[in-house]
């Protein structure tokens, strides 16, 4: 199997179809890591898909990955979730091509919002820190209470209403489209005024030639 043979894109309003085999997965995905997850209704995920809020990934016919998109608090912030890959379909770096797509739809459509995720994945943690994401307290996500309702069908919801929302097996991750860029990511002027140097006098060199 080569990933190449597989096609990563928008959803599109006919795929909703694949609803009830996307809870499935996500179901099963949970029970495999032995974690909680809040619970999606078919109807839930096809309403993702045919409001343009989801990413799907299809070998032929065959839907083998899926994550969606959700603004909460006015569009202020934005929630990746839901990201799975079909298990006959692993290491072939597939959740990477999901997750950079659902990252590029949250982008288009949200540009100015904080996009954040709550995942008990080491893999998805790895994958959100590769884009930028910083771990962070659920304090620093939205506080809208819609989004926290989701979670009560999550089999850890107990642990937390018991630390009242500041923490639970989730680790939180936030994405600040406006957050400075870190020092060693920021150019150096000095470094790009000598780069710009050497390329003049590499041009004059070929001029003259």
């Amino acid at each position: 199997m080569d990933i190449k043979d597989i096609t990563v894109k928008f959803a599109e309003p006919e795929q909703a179809k694949y609803a009830e085999t996307i809870v499935r997965l996500i179901y099963e995905s949970a029970l495999q890591r032995g974690t909680g997850i809040a619970k999606r209704s078919p109807e839930y995920i096809a309403k993702k898909i045919t409001g343009g809020k989801s990413v799907v990934a299809l070998h032929g016919d065959r839907l083998v990955g899926f994550s969606y998109i959700e603004s909460w608090g006015h569009g202020d912030f934005v929630a990746t979730s839901g990201l799975i890959v079909d298990p006959e379909y692993r290491h072939l770096g597939l959740a990477g091509a999901i997750k950079a797509k659902t990252f590029e739809l949250a982008r288009l459509r949200f540009p100015f919002a904080k996009l954040f995720s709550i995942t008990t994945s080491l893999p998805v943690m790895k994958l959100n820190s590769k884009m930028g994401y910083k771990p962070v307290t659920f304090s620093e996500l939205t506080d809208d209470e819609e989004f926290w309702h989701g979670c009560e069908g999550c089999v850890n919801y107990d642990i937390l209403q018991r630390n009242k929302r500041r923490m639970c097996l989730c680790t939180g991750m936030l994405y600040d489209p406006q957050q400075p860029l870190a020092e060693k990511d920021r150019p150096n002027p000095y470094l790009m005024k000598f780069k710009n140097s050497i390329n003049r006098m590499l041009h004059l060199k070929k001029a003259e030639r």
